[in-house]
Formats: C-alpha cells, sequence, structure tokens
C-alpha cells in the first residue's frame, strides 16, 4: 500500500520507516523533509488544509505521527506557549487530517497517542478500556482529546483507526541506555524500542483496513514481563508484543 506519514520528519518516523519500507510505500507530509531515503515529501503541516489535501492524493492510507512540544508527564506545569503548541495539532490539524481523508474516501488509518494520556502515577495499567484519559499534562490533555477525535470519526463517519499509545519510544541506542535506568530513578519509562514500533504500526496498519466503523487503543509498551502494563490486547488484536529484548541483550 501506498501509506501517508504525517510527520514524517520526526523521529519516530526516522526510526521506524526504514523497518517498514519493505511493505510500503511511503510518502511523507511534515513541515521538515525525512531523513529517510526513497520517500516522496509533501512540504506542510498538518493544520494547512491544502497540503493534507495534496499529501493525501493518491494514497491507500495513513499513519499520524505528529507530536508536538510534549510537556511533562507527570505534572500540571505548562505555559500559555506550550498551550499554543499542542492544541493546534494535536486537535484541529488531526480533525483536518480525519475529515480530509473521509472526504477522499480514505477510511482508514493509524494514530499515534501516547501512555500520557493517562495519570502516569499508577502501578498497574490493566486495560486500555478500563483506564480513563486523565492525564495532568497539557500535552497528554491534547493527545486524550485526539483520541476522541478519532472515536468521532469511527463512530459518524464509518472510518477504522487503530491509535498506538507510545511509551518511552527510542531508537535502539536510546531503547538500550534507558533500560539500564532503574525503577525509582525519575527518569524511568517502559521504553519501546524502534523496531518494535515499526511491527506495531504495520500490524496496524493492517488492522485498520481490514475493517470499517470501528477505534481502538493500543498500549504499545517495552513491558515485556508487564509488570505495569497488561499487553493483552496488543496481542489478540495487533499479533503485537514486544521483541527487542530477545535480539538485543
Amino acid at each position: 500500500m501506498k501509506v501517508l506519514i504525517v510527520g514524517g520528519g520526526g523521529n519516530v518516523a526516522t526510526w521506524t520507516m526504514p523497518y517498514m519500507q519493505e511493505e510500503h510505500e511511503f510518502r511523507v507530509l511534515d513541515v521538515n523533509p525525512p531523513r529517510v531515503d526513497g520517500v516522496e515529501y509533501v512540504h506542510g503541516s498538518l493544520t494547512d488544509p491544502g497540503a493534507v489535501k495534496e499529501a493525501l492524493d493518491g494514497v491507500d492510507t495513513f499513519i499520524n505521527m505528529v507530536m508536538k512540544s510534549p510537556t511533562s508527564s507527570i505534572s500540571t506545569d505548562h505555559t500559555v506557549q506550550d498551550v499554543l503548541d499542542n492544541y493546534p495539532v494535536n486537535t484541529m490539524g488531526l480533525h483536518v487530517l480525519l475529515k480530509t481523508a473521509q472526504e477522499a474516501g480514505i477510511m482508514a488509518g493509524v494514530h499515534t497517542s501516547t501512555f500520557t494520556v493517562h495519570n502516569r502515577h499508577r502501578e498497574w495499567y490493566s486495560a486500555e478500556e478500563e483506564i480513563p484519559l486523565d492525564a495532568q499534562s497539557v500535552y497528554g490533555l491534547t493527545k486524550g482529546f485526539g483520541e476522541l477525535i478519532c472515536r468521532y470519526f469511527c463512530r459518524e463517519f464509518g472510518m477504522s483507526i487503530v491509535a498506538l499509545r507510545l511509551t518511552g519510544p527510542r531508537n535502539r541506542e536510546g531503547w538500550i541506555e534507558g533500560r539500564k535506568i532503574l525503577k525509582d530513578d525519575p527518569r524511568f519509562l517502559r521504553v519501546v524500542d524502534e523496531e518494535d514500533m515499526a511491527s506495531a504500526y504495520l500490524a496496524a496498519v493492517r488492522v485498520a483496513n481490514s475493517r470499517r466503523s470501528r477505534y481502538d487503543a493500543v498500549f504499545i509498551s517495552g513491558d515485556e514481563t508487564e509488570e505495569e502494563v497488561n499487553g493483552a490486547k496488543g496481542r489478540e488484536l495487533l499479533g503485537w508484543e514486544p521483541r527487542a529484548h530477545l535480539k538485543v541483550k
């Protein structure tokens, strides 16, 4: 399939696209050019309807990877600038993308969400449908609103969207270093490796495009022992679980 990656100049796209190019052809929409060879590029923002329409022309599906100005995942501290940075892309721009896709007949896609849609002080994340969207940060709050927008388009327009709630996305080097951080360290996260993220995106694209009128959010975490995060839905819906730890010792 030909896949539009919105935000394809960012880190997550840069880390994951090389793994995914064996299965799909990619076009990137971003204000910054892609750092991966062999992909088409449309310069523009998610908030520009003209650029979004141009980027969607001729593709089969989309992956939204836009992530703007994350604020602290465990604090309500934020500035007015944080508000101005996060709302346009995490809510309005996402709505523009989904409406434009729906009007073009592109009815399935993948949305990049975050574990930060949840309060991050929990010890156990039992299930995607059980844990409320109770973020403390403006970033998590607006990403949660984005999930509600995705759900709206699935319910009211028959779209099919899988949202991946990533926690601590890292390239391979960063993942190795991140796993050395002890649990009592404030910097600790259940970091997820680039190759594991790529396999999650590929699975989500397949699932989203195999159905209609359905929305699902899925935890994508590097917690392979499931000490904090229940990975059952990832396995059942996507056939996914973290595997990088089996390859890198």
